[in-house]
């Protein structure tokens, strides 16, 4: 449908992730059982650490608010890539368009500095254990989990305001599962050269802080665990922090390499396969390794079990 400016666009046409009929299907029936599996996981982890005291610490606070943050994550996003593999034409309309990016650009966000928040947690706990109760207060636990939404909100806005102004010219057929801003800015009509250089700043911000933060926390931590003498004391350290730093380097990793590049350096179907990472496949690893929660899964079924 084209048009000549934003005002005159009232829907675009996501293409998804493949146009061959035979992949349609097993590609639907896939990314329902991530999604299936996303959603029991993380309401799962949700409901685990609300119902266990034992698991009312600062590192399960935050897990608990990355799993919410998982969900819906994947809940903003999943079911509508899915309706591509059985839609002749999977349509979006601008006020979903525009819905469906903030939410998605906040979570993005919010993942991003909650991940950062949960570093530093691990960083007091490993390198100051005396203080941990004390410098991981319920009040910083709140501080930082204010900080991490407002971040989200940060991003959410400043993005939003980045392709608020923007017009559209000739095809509205976007070439992604959603309505990511890097398609979109190949759909406008207007010189993309602010727009890219916004979205580079922000996402540089959204990214670039994060893990600076968490290489400082994990250069400490590692040169804690180095100075552990028991080789059972290392083993534990390190598997205090295995399942983070996986989700940090598929999140971080999958994000820089959709935005921090040339906008012509990779083509969108490769960036629409590297964003998967974050929307379906990261949010299962926590659900999958954490050892507390499957202890605590136990307990739950044998009191369920006795009861």
């Amino acid at each position: 449908m084209p048009a000549k400016n934003s005002s005159s666009v009232t829907e675009f046409i996501l293409s998804g992730l493949t146009d061959q009929p035979g992949l349609q299907i097993p590609l639907f029936l896939l990314f329902l059982g991530f999604y299936v599996v996303t959603v029991v996981g993380n309401l799962g982890l949700i409901t685990l650490i609300g119902l266990n005291s034992h698991l009312h610490i600062p590192m399960y606070f935050f897990l608990f608010n990355l799993s919410f943050i998982d969900f819906s994550h994947s809940t903003t996003l999943t079911p509508k890539m899915r309706m591509s593999f059985v839609s002749k034409k999977n349509i979006i309309s601008y006020a979903g368009r525009m819905t469906q990016y903030f939410f998605f650009c906040f979570f993005v966000f919010s993942e991003s500095y909650i991940l950062s928040a949960m570093a530093y947690d691990r960083h007091v706990a490993i390198c100051n254990p005396l203080l941990y109760t004390v410098t991981m207060s319920p009040q910083m636990c709140l501080l930082l989990l204010l900080g991490v939404y407002g971040m989200g909100v940060f991003g959410a806005v400043t993005h939003m305001g980045n392709i608020t102004f923007m017009s559209f010219c000739g095809d509205n057929l976007v070439n992604h599962y959603m309505c990511d801003l890097l398609p979109l800015l190949e759909l406008s009509c207007n010189s993309t050269y602010i727009n890219f250089l916004v979205v580079f700043i922000i996402v540089t911000i959204g990214i670039g802080v994060p893990i600076v933060t968490i290489f400082i926390s994990y250069g400490f931590i590692l040169s804690s665990i180095l100075h552990i003498s028991s080789t059972e004391g290392r083993s534990k350290a390190f598997s205090t922090c295995s399942s983070h730093v996986i989700v940090v380097s598929l999140f971080f990793g999958s994000g820089a390499f959709m935005y921090l590049k040339p906008p012509s350096s990779l083509p969108l179907d490769q960036g629409n396969m590297s964003s998967i990472f974050y929307t379906a496949i990261n949010p299962l690893i926590y659900s999958l390794r954490n050892k507390d929660v499957k202890v605590a899964l136990r307990r739950t079924f044998c009191r369920k079990l006795v009861s």
